[in-house]
């Protein structure tokens, strides 16, 4: 097992990790219980050292943050352990380098898992024990800290070999160009304006129902956030669809919905009923999406056909290029704002998808 400090004094090692070209960082967050995931444990390594560093404590932590958003981070699938910092601390890192995509421009797995990167470049086997374990507990067992202390201790010598080997093939900025994308804002802003988007089952519905189906998705989603609570707690999906389409106009039409508890209808079922009353009076000209038609499928194979060339001629996996899903929504939506037309696929591939569509 790695040897690691616990830190709980997190302002307390701000010179430490100030004068590093690079970081390797993780984190450790729960999400079960509530709206917004809440950070548990940040873990650090350096070139000599790995630091466990508790964001919990109520010591200052102020200057922590400030070195350590002020670094060059590496990271393994960084989404999530950017959304978790900047919810926490409303910045993100100056720069970062994904060792995930940073392999999949080897022609590994787009998906690749750190463990089997580990395995792969190192020959070494990662205990995976603990991925349930409950951080917000204190104090952390050694065994729990002994794993997450494990998911840094080989990011730093996995990004050198792996920028070694991209940079013989001429894609180190490749790697650089996809890492940065993952430090877009946009992709961790929380709107509720989103929340009928999340509301699948609304797709399909028309006018009142659409209407309806607005407004209880958005009053459920700013519940969510005020309460920071999961949207399912506030009323499931299921239960709120069924309100959109029954549109009820009592609260004895609401209480026999099924999935709607009595404690909600107590609480805020008049709001509810208002909520469906002015959905009536909306304006809505939405249409549900359509399926392709034959010709859009036709396209799409085409498309699909030359991106797995391209990707075949680099030897590497089709997704890591286009995505089907982006392919769709290239067909579909009409969209050209799409890293398939910037950054290197560009000039692969984006120009020529331009032309066929």
């Amino acid at each position: 097992m790695p040897d690691y400090e616990f830190v709980d004094h997190p302002d307390h090692i701000s010179q430490n990790i100030s004068n590093h070209a690079q970081l390797g960082v993780d984190t450790e967050f729960m999400r079960e219980k509530t709206y917004f995931a809440q950070l548990c444990l940040v873990q650090v390594s350096t070139r000599d050292r790995i630091y466990c560093v508790d964001p919990l404590v109520t010591n200052d932590q102020a200057e922590f943050w400030a070195q350590l958003l002020n670094g060059s981070w590496v990271v393994h699938s960084a989404r999530q352990d950017i959304e978790v910092i900047y919810q926490t601390a409303g910045a993100m890192p100056r720069e970062i380098f994904d060792t995930q995509v940073a392999a999949g421009l080897l022609g590994m797995s787009a998906q690749v898992g750190y463990a089997g990167l580990v395995k792969d470049l190192f020959d070494v086997d990662m205990a995976k024990s603990h991925t349930r374990a409950d951080w917000t507990r204190r104090p952390l067992s050694a065994e729990v800290l002994d794993y997450a202390a494990e998911d840094v201790e080989y990011l730093l010598p996995a990004a050198d070999i792996l920028s070694e080997q991209l940079d013989k093939k001429d894609r180190l900025d490749w790697a650089r160009q996809d890492s940065a994308l993952l430090l877009d804002r946009a992709l961790y802003e929380v709107t509720s304006e989103q929340a009928i988007d999340r509301l699948k089952g609304a797709r399909n519905f028309r006018g009142a129902k659409r209407a309806a189906a607005i407004r209880l998705a958005l009053w459920r989603e700013d519940e969510a956030i005020r309460r920071n609570r999961p949207r399912q707690w506030i009323i499931r999906d299921s239960a709120l669809l069924d309100m959109a389409f029954k549109l009820p106009s009592s609260l004895k039409q609401l209480e026999s919905i099924d999935g709607v508890p009595p404690k909600l209808v107590n609480r805020a079922g008049r709001d509810l009923l208002e909520l469906i009353n002015a959905a009536g009076s909306d304006q809505n000209g939405y249409e549900p999406p359509q399926p392709p038609n034959e010709a859009q499928k036709a396209l799409l194979k085409e498309l699909q056909s030359r991106v797995a060339d391209c990707a075949n001629d680099l030897s590497l996996a089709a997704e890591t290029v286009a995505s089907k899903r982006e392919l769709s929504a290239l067909i579909i939506s009409g969209s050209r704002e799409s890293r398939v037309f910037s950054g290197w696929r560009r000039e692969l591939i984006g120009e020529s998808l331009l032309q066929m569509l």
